[in-house]
């Protein structure tokens, strides 16, 4: 099956008003606009997004940080603290389906904007809310990024080398993980309505989002294994699942039954460790771990990366090159899933990486670039009926731009 550039828009026709800032609420807005919903971004006009200043890089005067997130929407500059803002943003949600927003709980704007007065202007509403660390609880009111929930909610303490410092991920996985959770449950409400003809409040949180990823590492927890540490590639239940060097660089070999471990040293012509009473079993090998790695890094750094994978391909094993981004992007592979679409921005063509999700072959492809800062102010405020002269006196009195 190859994946076309047949546009699919299974949402097309929902309206979604994006209050949302830096990068879990973009990104639900961004999986939407994927859909085909139609993305009306809110902005301050002082700056717009916060990762709109997130530099270097730039393309074009835009930081590449924006530009990853907030294609398939609108911008409308509009000050939400003045109250002809809140009152230009009522009447968007009149006629809208879905309402994004990551004010902290305890701050003025999440009072003024919350849902049971967006709710009181359209009872189909859905909103979802994502926070640092949730509505209620001593911590509800706490500021925080991705870097903040990665340290409070425990992946720093399991990321890294043993005895070594903590260490963030190199993704910003609290952040994404939020907003993944939080488009469920946009989607779930979405579904529902369709049953009731009632909105939803959805919540998450970066904190909550980090405990629903914790899977394993709790319950070997809960079950009195002890608190989990970092590893550095190798895993917690598993051995030997992580990376090794080899003579040119790093692979990883994932042996997660015994059998692949049987496999697994016959790749390597070391058949006598499958052998032996102490790797025979899982359990065991992860009770021998450090011994079992010194005896595989002793045989495994005396070819190259390609010979190794390509014995254990012959023998099942998963394994694969540790690859940075540049050969990523370069191989035939991911060439040939056509993930990476451009679009037309005004700084000239745009690479994005396009949804991972394909329907019917079809992949959900980018629509629009991202905008610029109030690109869209006056064609939206044409939508819900604001006339020129007003628009006019409304640029005149900074509430928008």
């Amino acid at each position: 099956m190859s994946l076309s550039d047949q546009t699919v828009q299974p949402l097309s026709g929902i309206r979604v008003v994006e209050l949302s800032s830096s990068l879990a609420g973009p990104y639900i807005g961004m999986c939407l606009g994927d859909m085909g919903a139609d993305i009306i971004k809110v902005e301050n006009p002082s700056g717009g997004d916060l990762t709109r200043q997130w530099t270097p890089p730039e393309i074009g005067g835009e930081a590449t940080y924006f530009l990853s997130t907030n294609r398939n929407k609108r911008s409308v500059a509009l000050d939400l603290r003045a109250e002809e803002g809140q009152s230009l943003l009522r009447r968007m949600v009149r006629d809208s389906d879905i309402v994004i927003d990551n004010f902290r709980p305890d701050s003025a704007l999440h009072q003024e904007l919350c849902y049971d007065r967006l709710r009181a202007e359209n009872d189909r509403l859905i909103m979802v809310h994502i926070s640092a660390f949730g509505e209620v609880g001593p911590w509800k009111g706490r500021p925080g990024f991705d870097l903040v929930a990665q340290a409070s909610a425990g992946l720093m303490s399991v990321t890294g080398q043993p005895d070594g410092p903590p260490v963030r991920a190199g993704y910003s996985v609290a952040d994404l993980s939020a907003g993944i959770f939080g488009l469920v449950g946009v989607l779930a409400a979405l579904f529902e309505r369709s049953l009731t003809g009632k909105g939803r409040y959805v919540t998450t949180s970066l904190f909550e989002a980090q405990l629903a990823l914790h899977v394993n590492l709790a319950m070997n927890l809960f079950a009195g294994g002890g608190t989990a540490g970092p590893l550095g590639s190798a895993h917690p239940n598993l051995a030997p699942y992580q990376a090794f060097r080899a003579k040119d660089g790093y692979f990883v070999i994932a042996a997660g039954s015994d059998r692949l471990f049987q496999r697994t040293c016959e790749a390597i012509g070391r058949a006598d460790l499958a052998d032996a009473d102490r790797f025979r079993t899982n359990a065991r090998r992860v009770s021998h771990r450090e011994e079992l790695v010194r005896l595989l890094e002793a045989v495994l750094a005396s070819r190259s990366v390609d010979e190794w994978c390509t014995l254990l391909d012959e023998h099942g094993v998963p394994n694969a090159p540790v690859l940075d981004l540049t050969q990523v992007y370069g191989l035939p592979h991911t060439q040939a899933l056509n993930i990476v679409r451009s679009v037309n921005h005004v700084a000239g063509p745009l690479p994005q990486v396009a949804s991972p999700i394909s329907l019917d072959g079809h992949r959900l492809a980018p629509r629009l670039p991202p905008p610029t800062l109030g690109q869209h102010t006056k064609e939206v405020l044409a939508d819900i009926g604001v006339d020129p002269a007003s628009v006019a006196a409304l640029f005149a009195a900074g509430t928008i731009a």
